[in-house]
């Protein structure tokens, strides 16, 4: 039994970690970054560095912070019911709904698709996802596995691709940075800070953070206070590894901007750099990078899914769910990659603040006694906000007019909070509900909850 981890086994872990956040979004929108923001190149980095990269290790550390043995555990302190709803809306939301279906998919657009003519398009992509989520459900169903198939060879691959890619960007830049489109010339920060909610990574945290806590766990370490050391050390391995690439494609994206002009997206901007670089073969490269990339991330979301759903629902066995869920991520991907995101974003506008307002109460949660009555509170106000930011925003998905019910609640949000039309209009309401409360449960004797 022992109590600390060597260096080598927190880069493994941390390694793990980062292949399990990298996916082909956290390439496409760092390159359009960079396109857009041109010579204001560093405030839009660190702005999509704050979200991209600090809201993720955030929810890494609550986990570790919790000591709680899952997220159902830690959101059920604010009610029992509430923990089983947000935990399996979340896991829904970032496993077969949604996030795993889009790595299959994006895999294909990206990095498959130049090689395969329009219209042969639906074929290959039936074909690809086929293939795709065929080896996802392989290497799935050996989680005991996965730091050494994931860690050991599949992230390395990815990191050592990228870097060639990145290092010729620097050695030999294709143009000089042009001048920030308009919406970057005067928020570049704010732009960029909003951009890195994108990569869904902040959600993704609270589920990998338990793999992670596992991970070490099964490793010897014990003790309440070293786990958290150990989680703290190799979720720093990770963001560091995030962070370098983050900084490197949102540069290529902004050296683009003059000899191939302003793309509409990401994927575009990566695919005539590896073409202008390397010619066929680093279209080639950027496929291979591409599907890993994705892999990593699908092998990660099926795993922590059918883990589960299967601890909610023992009688089910862990192989049933992760075939079930591979087999729908399979389906749901052959929708289409627009369709997939249309859909998406209502839900993550409707579960973001709720992620992020149980990362903040975990946190404080000492200082109060870790009353219910501040947990409850804060997650009513973030959840009669972001409620209806989901229904607006898919109104806005789907180019149709706000529900006559919601036009006077939008009016009243945006006329009396801040920041709302940034998308954080439930912060301030629910930190002063957290403030509020607490005091309040300082000062009367209110129900408390037992934390480990």
């Amino acid at each position: 039994m022992k109590n600390k981890l060597s260096f080598s086994s927190y880069s493994v872990i941390g390694v793990m970690l980062f292949a399990l956040f990298f996916g082909a979004g956290n390439l496409i929108f760092p390159a359009q970054l960079g396109q857009n923001a041109g010579t204001n190149f560093w405030p839009a980095v660190i702005g999509f560095l704050t979200t991209g990269v600090g809201l993720p290790l955030l929810g890494i550390l609550a986990m570790g912070f919790s000591g709680s043995s899952n997220l159902q555990d830690l959101a059920s302190r604010v009610h029992p019911t509430y923990g089983v709803f947000f935990t399996s809306l979340l896991y829904l939301t970032i496993g077969p709904f949604f996030a795993t279906p889009r790595t299959g998919t994006v895999a294909f657009d990206i990095g498959i698709s130049p090689f395969v003519g329009e219209e042969f398009s639906q074929f290959g992509l039936f074909i690809f996802t086929l293939i795709f989520f065929g080896i996802t459900l392989w290497l799935s169903l050996n989680p005991a596995k996965i730091v050494d198939r994931v860690g050991k060879i599949l992230s390395p691959g990815i990191i050592i691709l990228l870097f060639v890619l990145l290092l010729m960007s620097i050695v030999n830049p294709i143009g000089s940075i042009e001048a920030p489109q308009d919406a970057y010339k005067n928020g570049a920060f704010s732009k960029g800070f909003l951009e890195g909610y994108n990569t869904m990574d902040a959600l993704a945290s609270l589920v990998f953070g338990i793999i992670v806590i596992n991970a070490i766990r099964a490793l010897g370490v014990t003790s309440k206070g070293e786990i958290l050391a150990a989680t703290i050390k190799t979720g720093l391995v990770a963001v560091s590894l995030l962070a370098l690439i983050y900084v490197g494609i949102t540069y290529l994206g902004a050296t683009t901007t003059e000899r191939f002009g302003l793309f509409e997206t990401g994927g575009p901007v990566l695919s005539n750099a590896s073409s202008y670089y390397f010619g066929s073969f680093g279209s080639l490269m950027l496929a291979i990078l591409i599907t890993l990339a994705c892999l990593t991330t699908s092998i990660g979301l099926i795993t922590a899914c059918g883990e589960y759903f299967h601890t909610l629902l023992p009688k089910v066995s862990y192989q049933v769910f992760v075939i079930i869920f591979s087999l729908f991520s399979f389906v749901i991907a052959n929708f289409g990659l627009a369709n997939i995101i249309t859909f998406s974003i209502p839900v993550l506008m409707f579960l973001y603040p709720l992620a992020i307002t149980l990362m903040m109460l975990t946190f404080v949660s000492p200082f109060f006694n870790h009353a219910r009555l501040v947990y409850v509170a804060a997650t009513v106000v973030a959840f009669l906000i972001s409620i209806i930011d989901g229904f607006k925003t898919l109104c806005d998905s789907l180019e149709i007019s706000y529900f006559r019910w919601m036009e006077p609640i939008i009016s009243f949000y945006k006329q009396t909070l801040p920041f709302y039309e940034h998308g954080l209009g439930w912060l301030i309401p629910v930190v002063i509900t957290m403030v509020i409360t607490g005091v309040i449960s300082r000062f009367q004797k209110t129900e408390t909850i037992y934390v480990k």
